[in-house]
């Protein structure tokens, strides 16, 4: 099996038009280790073998981001069966439930006590451009490779 490594970038996100949609500039760095499901696998497999110091873009088109948009992910469903107080706006997004995994949906429009939701998450159907800077690479410890995941930057855990 090749080794893994244990990556750590900056990012810069931004939409076709190139409007910035998140950063990790002047926050902290991501820190993953490469081909655990911890960033999109498009991102994950433009960077297998970067170097630290390496800056580029890298464009990953919808299918390897957050997918293409799925019509079936839009449905009408009662006002009453939604798991929202108070007045609910076209353009509000929230959970449908209390497990971390629950999907979120957006409000595309309400008539009535219908109410048309979109489980497509809010990227998907687009292609992504990120500006990467690698600040550090690093073979992944024994320890990561069985938690599936990177411990961060040094390789402790912190649980």
């Amino acid at each position: 099996m090749a080794m893994r490594s244990v990556v750590t970038f900056h990012y810069t996100l931004r939409d076709p038009s190139g409007r910035v949609l998140d950063t990790s500039m002047g926050a902290q760095a991501v820190t993953y280790l490469e081909g655990a499901g911890q960033i999109i696998d498009g991102l994950d497999e433009q960077l297998r073998g970067a170097a630290a110091g390496l800056k580029t873009r890298i464009v990953v088109p919808a299918a390897k981001a957050y997918g293409e948009r799925d019509s079936e992910q839009v449905q009408p469903v009662k006002r009453s069966q939604l798991p929202v107080e108070g007045e609910l706006m076209v353009g509000d997004q929230f959970k449908t439930g209390d497990d971390s995994h629950a999907p979120t949906v957006s409000v595309i429009s309400i008539d009535g006590d219908e109410v048309l939701l979109d489980a497509n998450h809010p990227l998907a159907g687009i292609d992504l451009t990120f500006d990467v800077e690698i600040i550090s690479t690093r073979e992944a410890t024994p320890e990561e490779l069985r938690h599936g995941h990177a411990h961060g930057a040094d390789g402790a855990c912190s649980g």
